[in-house]
């Protein structure tokens, strides 16, 4: 028998935690996420999710485009896909129910991993010594 497992923020479902009121979602939240939601939002965050529900309300697929990273994700941002802009590009993040309660710059990652290979013409001659295999 299986049985698909349906994920529970702090024992709620999302479909309970959409129905609850702000007060009580930022209470389920850490510490440092219900502080940051207690005080006044930004202008940035409050357009941010004032767009997000608009096109929930359309039912447009077309995602939407930010660069604020500071963003909590809430749970009426579940299923929406919202390119967050890393530096450089703006990198495709699908909002899924795990990500509740984090930082939308937590999945845009702003540094390329470093992964070096053998040296190239110009190295000097400390660094032109590659053992043999």
């Amino acid at each position: 028998m299986s049985s698909k497992r349906v994920f529970r923020y702090r024992g709620f479902t999302i479909d309970e935690l959409r129905q609850k009121s702000m007060d009580e979602i930022i209470s389920l939240f850490p510490a440092r996420q219900r502080r940051s939601l207690r005080r006044d939002m930004p202008q940035s965050h409050i357009h941010l999710f004032e767009k997000c529900q608009k096109r929930r309300a359309s039912d447009s697929k077309k995602p939407i485009r930010t660069h604020v990273r500071d963003f909590i994700v809430l749970p009426d941002l579940v299923d929406m896909e919202i390119h967050v802009h890393n530096g450089k590009e703006f990198i495709r993040v699908r909002i899924l129910p795990e990500m509740v309660g984090r930082f939308l710059g937590e999945f845009a990652p702003t540094c390329k991993m470093v992964k070096h290979s053998a040296p190239g013409v110009g190295a000097t001659r400390s660094s032109q010594y590659v053992p043999l295999k």
